[in-house]
């Protein structure tokens, strides 16, 4: 630890808040697929249920619509828009956009299955022979239908067994590829979509959701990165060994005490240093308080990509994005605080150690880590915790070992060292498998979900 590390923090400005929650967002799309359904019965949907086939034509012609329109969500729940973080968080919007992709893929393939189907009911054809007509005598069809299959590969691809089983590489380059699929749909729609032939308003109204749309990924996945790193030049100042595998490194920039962050968010990090897949981002939170003077962020050794940081030069450029991220003091409810870490969950909670504001007493740290060499910031945990009057509880050794045969963060474990836990707001970070175990077991100790503050990276 060196003696600038925790020096007092200098002010900072905070990122903006949005009066913006969840339930509106959800209330908004909601209002936005029923009128795209009012629309449709406006244009006639409902009166094609009286012709041969036209049950089926009005299920494709639906199944497209809403196909569409998700699609269109999708991209913006990905587009990191600050207010959907600040009301969501990037973990929860990833979950959504993951199934949001999956009924997408469904719902064009329905759309295309039906409308098939509905006009062969219609003409007295075979489903093949109708299914050849459509795709060789309507505009846009077999774009469209290239642009299904590119959606349906991004499908296949997120499927957990299959994610595991493709490098990153191959799967971000599909993912890109969904938006030439999304411009092929475009094209359909306006030649054959029913709502752009005959109403102006639809075409007004379809073509602004596109325009948002594009306008979200551009402003908030482009050009708001881009002018980050050009306003504060980020550069690599020192990287620190804080235990076998795991480093601190230290970014120095330009005007840092004008860039808005809060404890426990974290930045999408880029290291230039001609490395391999030195252009690959990875999501690290920030691991001290911001002070306006270098960010820092640490880092354990899992994986090539992070052994190679180790290794990191000063000097070397780095390309920052962010911050993101609602493990923040902004979804604190309750004066009392109790802080629980698995590993290396343990550095945003480092962080909201140092910068909650609190009262001797109210912030408790529960520290879980395998073998002593793997707790870090052991020093800076304790001098923290004698400054802020917090109390800090390290919880070190391998289950059913002899040193600890008993699991610390069971039920009678955390409710022996903070007996009041359910009047506390809990934030929680460390492994996947540990963070449902121990928010099992809150919920069993009487901790309201609206007080369980937990975070998974997504990206």
């Amino acid at each position: 630890m060196t003696a600038t590390t925790l020096r007092r923090t200098s002010t900072v400005p905070l990122p903006r808040t949005w009066p913006v929650r969840g339930s509106d967002v959800i209330a908004v799309l909601i209002a936005n697929g029923l009128f795209i359904l009012a629309m449709w019965v406006r244009h006639g949907g409902l009166g094609q249920l009286a012709t041969p086939g036209g049950a089926f034509i009005a299920i494709g012609q639906v199944a497209a619509l809403l196909g569409t329109y998700l699609m269109l969500i999708q991209l913006i729940l990905m587009s990191r828009t600050p207010w959907l973080d600040q009301a969501f968080g990037m973990d929860r919007l990833a979950v959504a956009h993951r199934w949001i992709g999956f009924a997408t893929v469904w719902l064009i393939a329905a759309h295309g299955f039906f409308i098939i189907t509905g006009y062969a009911f219609s003409e007295h054809a075979s489903l093949p022979d109708e299914a050849w007509t459509i795709f060789t005598t309507f505009d846009f069809v077999v774009l469209a239908t290239v642009g299904f299959g590119i959606f349906m590969t991004i499908g296949v691809t997120s499927m957990r067994a299959a994610r595991r089983r493709i490098s990153y590489e191959k799967w971000f380059l599909l993912h890109l590829g969904a938006y030439a699929a999304i411009a092929l749909a475009f094209l359909h729609q306006i030649v054959l979509g029913a709502d752009f032939l005959h109403d102006p308003l639809a075409r007004i109204y379809w073509s602004s959701l596109y325009v948002v749309t594009a306008g979200a990924i551009l402003g908030f996945r482009v050009v708001g990165p881009i002018r980050l790193n050009l306003r504060h030049q980020f550069r690599v100042a020192r990287v620190v060994e804080e235990s076998p595998g795991v480093v601190s490194i230290y970014v120095t920039g330009r005007d840092l005490d004008r860039l808005p962050v809060r404890s426990g968010q974290y930045f999408v990090w880029r290291f230039l240093d001609g490395g391999p897949r030195w252009w690959s981002g990875h999501p690290f939170s920030i691991s001290s308080a911001p002070n306006g003077e270098w960010i820092r962020t640490t880092v354990k050794a899992l994986g090539d990509d992070t052994r190679h940081l180790q290794r990191l030069r000063p000097g070397t450029r780095a390309l920052l994005e962010g911050p993101y991220g609602v493990l923040t003091g902004l979804r604190r409810s309750r004066r009392r605080v109790t802080m629980i870490a698995g590993g290396i969950g343990i550095t945003p909670l480092r962080a909201l150690l140092e910068a909650l504001p609190a009262r001797p007493g109210d912030l408790t740290l529960l520290y879980r880590a395998r073998h002593p060499r793997h707790v870090i910031f052991r020093r800076e945990l304790d001098t923290l915790a004698e400054r802020r009057g917090a109390t800090v509880h390290y919880l070190v050794g391998r289950r059913g070992s002899v040193d600890l045969p008993y699991d610390p963060l069971d039920a009678q474990g955390i409710e022996e060292l903070v007996p009041d836990i359910a009047t506390h707001d809990v934030y929680l970070c460390g492994p996947d498998e540990m963070m449902d175990r121990v928010t099992g077991t809150l919920r069993e100790l009487g901790v309201p979900d609206r007080q369980i503050h937990a975070e998974r990276f997504a990206y």
